[in-house]
């Protein structure tokens, strides 16, 4: 046997067996973020958005696609929803402060503007995650609410 052949066999068997291997699941309670939507009040239609389009790498519970058992996927799902919920953890809420719970609104609004929530990668296999100007203005301005809410938004000049 060559030694490219060799190589391709033993690639070949790594990847068979990492299939048996992958990162730890984001399966907590969906009921984690029911502080968040208690404190923040979103009106039905923004819950529905929140559900689609950002509890599953911004909350303790995921909704897995069929592919994420396939290795290496399941490793760059993991690591997207790892630094999803770093960046904002709709499951961890309360303990934070007002400050940092308004700062985290702030980054919400300057993203979900500029279009870059939810990602696009994720949007390729959840299409109905994919927000629409009229959606991305209804989680806007609830987001200000919420802002407003906790007393620390800049006012209007």
């Amino acid at each position: 046997m060559t030694t490219s052949k060799t190589l391709g066999l033993f690639a070949l068997i790594l990847l068979l067996l990492a299939q048996f291997i992958g990162p730890e699941k984001n399966q907590g309670d969906k009921t984690s973020v029911e502080p968040f939507l208690a404190e923040t009040n979103p009106p039905e239609n923004v819950k529905l958005i929140l559900k689609e389009s950002c509890f599953d790498c911004h909350s303790n519970f995921t909704r897995y696609p069929w592919y994420n058992s396939i290795t290496p996927l399941n490793y760059w799902l993991a690591g997207h929803i790892k630094d999803g919920k770093k960046h904002f953890n709709m499951s961890n809420w309360v303990g934070n402060s007002v400050k940092r719970k308004d700062h985290k609104f702030e980054e919400l609004i300057e993203m979900v503007e500029a279009k870059d929530m939810p990602l696009k990668s994720y949007t390729w296999t959840h299409s109905e995650a994919r927000l629409t100007d009229a959606q991305i203005k209804t989680v806007i301005d609830w987001a200000k609410l919420v802002r407003a809410k906790y007393g620390l938004m800049p006012k209007p000049e």
